[in-house]
């Protein structure tokens, strides 16, 4: 699912945004959660076509799969051990977590990483990726999958217990065996979780990710646990950039019409996109006063 708004010109390529859901949600459900800040991209890039991609995750869900079925928000981030029983309405996943305790692993990834190899082939390229909870897990795995190097970094992992580079991100090119999809310009993370403490994933953490990325934690957020969200910031090369990590007052949600919280998040894209002189000129506007 795609949506698009604004017009673009000559010399603006649309600003192309793939958007991954958290855990029980949908590509339809994660759009409509995101409306305000799809505005608020549009606004901060009125000479672009702002484009943003919602597919929708490959793991139906079953109410067993979710403890808290009676959250009527679609957000629950409880991952359950075992599939089975009566469908939860219209409720995806990227993976099922596994485990009763950390180091946690990760069934259907692949899966995952297929649907979104999907979505890179017909729709990219893209310029970034924002993801939330499972989907910020994600969207740092990704990220880092199609960095540079990034498969020869895996090559080496697997001596040491890790998993296989993603086989659905591999495209044969006639010649040589490549990724799918250039490199992103930027990753965002809300609520999202690092995976580097198994063996399996390590590669995807080490070396650190290249790609910039900005991460949203919120103060209240009872579901995905600050160190874990650290976790995935701490294994990015920029994580003591300043304003890489955001936090917000509120909980396991992505905050999308707070102006003081919208800001960062369009001062970084500015940044990594159009260059370090535009995201700074988009932080101080954010913190002109006002009359209204």
């Amino acid at each position: 699912m795609t949506s698009s708004s604004g017009t673009s010109t000559p010399n603006k390529p649309p600003l192309k945004i793939l958007m991954l859901h958290g855990y029980t949600q949908n590509g339809p459900l994660f759009r409509s959660k995101t409306r305000a800040l799809e505005k608020n991209l549009q606004k901060a890039f009125p000479h672009r076509s702002v484009q943003l991609s919602y597919p929708t995750a490959p793991i139906k869900l079953y109410k067993s799969d979710i403890p808290n079925w009676d959250d009527p928000n679609g957000t629950a981030g409880f991952e359950n051990q075992d599939a089975g029983g009566e469908e939860a309405p219209d409720a995806w996943g990227w993976w099922r977590r596994k485990g009763e305790k950390e180091p946690y692993t990760y069934d259907g990834m692949e899966n995952g990483f297929a649907r979104c190899a999907e979505v890179l082939k017909a729709e990219g390229p893209f310029d970034g990726v924002i993801g939330f909870s499972q989907g910020g897990a994600l969207a740092g795995m990704l990220a880092s999958a199609l960095e540079p190097g990034r498969r020869e970094a895996f090559e080496k992992a697997q001596a040491h217990g890790g998993m296989r580079f993603p086989e659905a991100l591999e495209e044969d090119t006639g010649f040589v065996t490549d990724v799918v999809h250039p490199p992103f310009k930027f990753a965002v993370s809300y609520s999202g979780f690092g995976a580097g403490n198994n063996a399996l994933y390590r590669a995807f953490y080490e070396p650190k990710i290249k790609t910039p990325m900005l991460h949203y934690i919120g103060t209240m957020d009872t579901v995905v646990e600050e160190k874990r969200s650290l976790r995935l910031a701490d294994a990015c090369e920029d994580r003591g950039k300043e304003g890489r990590i955001v936090y917000h007052p509120g909980g396991h949600f992505l905050p999308s019409s707070q102006r003081q919280v919208v800001a960062p998040l369009l001062a970084f894209i500015k940044e990594t996109v159009e260059g370090p002189e535009q995201g700074k000129k988009e932080e101080d506007a954010a913190d002109m006063d006002v009359p209204f």
